[in-house]
């Protein structure tokens, strides 16, 4: 057992318990609540012309890579959430979220009529199922379904404008 002169003894007391409420203080701090998406909230600054323009042309270099569940890079293909986490991570340094549902709750919301290059859209009724990125001109680059490939879409052809839509702004 080490022996403490008395002068330190008379603090060692008063000095243990205020550690100890430190440390319990630590413990019980909440820890960051997360967005309606599901991920960590994040603010960014909104992208420039110049950024939403190489999105585009980004994204619509990848037209033809395989389609892989899962996947989030051109060599090993794109499921739609990964095409645009690795097209955002290479071309505006952002890192969305990684499934759909966690999209819906990334960036601002934006009405359709409003829609832009480098937009997001996402399909489907509530939580929505699908995402792609807006490239102008009424189309769209997507990474539709197993077997298929990253491909350009017009989001009035008879399939997408059936599709409950909603669009996000980065």
């Amino acid at each position: 057992m080490i022996r403490l002169p008395a002068s330190r003894r008379q603090c060692a007391l008063p000095c243990l318990l205020i550690a100890a409420a430190l440390v319990l203080a630590a413990c019980g701090s909440a820890p960051p609540r997360p967005s309606p998406g599901g991920a960590a909230s994040v603010r960014y600054a909104p992208l420039s012309s110049e950024q939403s323009e190489d999105i585009a042309i980004h994204a619509l270099g990848l037209v033809g890579t395989p389609y892989r569940y899962g996947g989030n890079s051109p060599q090993g293909g794109f499921d739609c959430s990964g095409l645009i986490g690795y097209v955002y991570r290479t071309r505006a340094g952002l890192t969305p979220p990684r499934t759909v549902a966690q999209l819906s709750g990334f960036g601002e919301a934006v009405d359709r009529g409003d829609l832009r290059t480098g937009d997001l859209v996402l399909f489907g009724s509530g939580q929505p199922s699908h995402a792609g990125i807006y490239v102008g001109d009424g189309r769209f680059v997507h990474a539709p379904s197993t077997g298929g490939t990253v491909r350009l879409d017009k989001l009035a052809s008879a399939y997408w404008s059936r599709q409950p839509l909603s669009v996000r702004r980065p």
